[in-house]
């Protein structure tokens, strides 16, 4: 199945702790329907000392679930995602606008 959102889509929260809290998607795993949302799902991860790097809490943006994301259209208002030919060439669009992605 073609993927609906992916890297460097600006999404919105739908639910959760970060509900409404916007972002950058970083990175997709659609094995697992996942995907990585700057700044979104933040944990406290300890690391270790090294000799390149400084130890400490370190915090890190965990994956968010597919279905808790919504893309976000040209008016800054959250969309669901369909797709269509134009010109021989399958492309996303929004729903709302109806504008391609």
């Amino acid at each position: 199945m073609a993927a609906k959102l992916k890297k460097g889509d600006k999404v919105v929260v739908l639910t959760g702790k970060d509900k409404g809290k916007e972002g950058e998607i970083v990175s997709v795993n659609p094995s697992a329907g996942k995907a990585v949302v700057e700044g979104i799902n933040m944990a406290i991860r300890h690391t270790r000392q090294s000799q390149t790097s400084q130890g400490g809490r370190m915090p890190k943006a965990m994956p968010v679930d597919l279905s808790n994301l919504a893309m976000l259209d040209g008016n800054g208002k959250a969309t669901r995602v369909g797709f269509r030919v134009e010109d021989g060439k399958k492309v996303r669009y929004a729903k709302t606008t109806g504008e391609a992605i």
